[in-house]
């Protein structure tokens, strides 16, 4: 081989590194809202059952939120 085909054999650091950051990229669409998500659904549950001492069946109720929302912006 000449020195030439050896040079263009090997990957430059540049592409490495772009390949690199468009997966890291990639996983961040589908790793920060399934995480929020995972959040709000953890704080509802915290917040409406431990510290509520309520039943966790009515958590996933819109009748109860929408209770909430209402006992909270009432005029």
């Amino acid at each position: 081989m000449t020195e030439t085909q050896q040079q263009n054999s090997k990957p430059e650091p540049e592409e490495v590194k772009k390949k690199k950051k468009s997966w890291w990229r990639i996983a961040r669409w589908f790793l920060i809202p399934i995480l929020l998500v995972l959040a709000l659904t953890g704080g509802m549950v915290a917040g409406y059952v431990v510290l509520g001492k309520q039943d966790i069946g009515s958590v996933w109720q819109w009748s109860t939120w929408k209770h909430v929302y209402d006992l909270v912006f009432a005029p």
